[in-house]
């Protein structure tokens, strides 16, 4: 019932319903179990979507200790709950601890399915916000450039993902200087342009 009111965009919803779920299995099957820990990270996920980063952090980091230590570090499941937690310490301003659980990410989810897997270009997409923020605007680039691609060709045009994937590479474009370029992809995509460029050179808060 959560999932379904979660994939409704009901997240108030869910929310309750998680959490009592989690109660339950972590009585019933214990904290270590893998259904608990899907628990964890989904309502971890929850409360991140929600804007709650301190308290999805704390979710996400058991979703993540409990999946490494019973499927392992290159386990897809592994992966998400690394770039969910990338995701949480990159916006609460923690860049170098988000940086290497992207890239680590992007790594497994490329050597499983593939480098124009959607899922491996999720991780792609972030870590490339990430280096546009900390002011490595030519790095972002190029791993935008790949991610939309990737998107486009498997998810196509108006995906929210390919969407994503224009923004922060037309951005990052912005950031160097190739205005004209910009604004072409931006057109193509029907992307404005996203605070983060501005946010990063002018320092206003998000």
């Amino acid at each position: 019932m959560a999932d379904l009111l979660w994939e409704q965009g009901d997240l108030t919803g869910a929310r309750p319903l998680l959490e009592r779920a989690l109660a339950t299995r972590e009585k019933m099957l214990g904290s270590d179990h893998l259904h608990t820990a899907l628990t964890i990270h989904s309502l971890g996920t929850v409360l991140l979507q929600q804007g709650d980063l301190t308290g999805a952090r704390p979710l996400l980091e058991r979703a993540l200790e409990t999946r490494e230590k019973t499927l392992g570090a290159e386990h897809p499941l592994t992966a998400i709950s690394m770039t969910n937690l990338a995701v949480v310490l990159r916006d609460q301003g923690d860049l170098a601890g988000a940086r290497p659980l992207f890239e680590r990410a992007l790594a497994v989810r490329e050597k499983k399915a593939g480098p124009e897997d959607p899922a491996a270009n999720r991780p792609r997409y972030h870590l490339a916000r990430l280096l546009l923020v900390s002011g490595h605007a030519n790095e972002a680039i190029t791993l935008g450039e790949t991610a939309l691609a990737a998107h486009e060709k498997v998810l196509g045009r108006n995906h929210a993902w390919t969407v994503d994937s224009a923004r922060v590479t037309t951005d990052a474009m912005g950031a160097v200087g190739r205005t004209e370029e910009a604004k072409a992809l931006r057109e193509r995509y029907g992307v404005p342009s996203s605070i983060a460029f501005f946010a990063m050179n002018f320092g206003a808060k998000c």
